[in-house]
């Protein structure tokens, strides 16, 4: 009879210790799917803003139709890798997509804003200037949602391939690492700017 109720207890415990685990894996899974939803809140108001930012720069920026075709185009690209992306955040395939698409409208952005330097009246515009503010306030909020969704998938991948919990999520089906969304070229990011006097 001892030997029955000894028995059961550990059953118990490991019935209560894998269901634990499993509980884990699917808390940390749930919060890194809600932080790329942080994420794709700031890049849709960052795409919203965009197609404003272009209109107000035609009519200045006539010669450079090229330039606001490419930032148009990277733009589309990129609201529809976000919407793969959100439609399955933890796709190593579709992060690494928006990663790509959002590298390309930043290029094109990057163009874009050399173009208006050239145009000081439109640089002193007034729609201009706080269309720019609003892309740079929010492309900010994007890098902390973005910085906060990296740590979410991070602390998922490690407990997720901790022994023995890696046994635990093979067998429940988390068997896929989240994948880190990465905007910029890491290398360029840390490269250090080289002063000269």
């Amino acid at each position: 009879m001892t030997a029955l109720i000894v028995l059961l207890v550990i059953v118990a415990v490991l019935v209560f210790w894998l269901v634990s685990i499993y509980n884990q894996l699917v808390t940390l899974k749930a919060r890194f799917e809600n932080a790329f939803s942080q994420i794709e809140v700031q890049l849709k108001r960052r795409y919203d803003l965009i197609p404003n930012l272009v209109e107000t720069a035609k009519g200045y920026l006539k010669h450079e139709s090229e330039t606001l075709t490419k930032v148009t185009e990277a733009r589309n690209q990129a609201l529809a890798s976000l919407k793969a992306a959100a439609a399955h955040p933890g796709d190593a395939g579709a992060i690494n997509a928006l990663g790509q698409a959002e590298r390309q409208l930043t290029t094109s952005l990057a163009g874009f804003n050399l173009q208006v330097e050239a145009y000081p009246e439109l640089k002193a515009n007034q729609n201009m200037m706080q269309l720019s503010e609003e892309l740079t306030a929010t492309e900010n909020r994007v890098a902390f949602a973005r910085q906060a969704f990296n740590d979410a998938v991070t602390s998922y991948n490690i407990y997720r391939k901790s022994f023995p919990n890696v046994m635990v999520a093979n067998n429940f089906g988390h068997t896929q690492d989240g994948s880190l969304l990465e905007f910029e070229d890491s290398a360029a990011i840390q490269a250090a700017p080289k002063v000269s006097f």
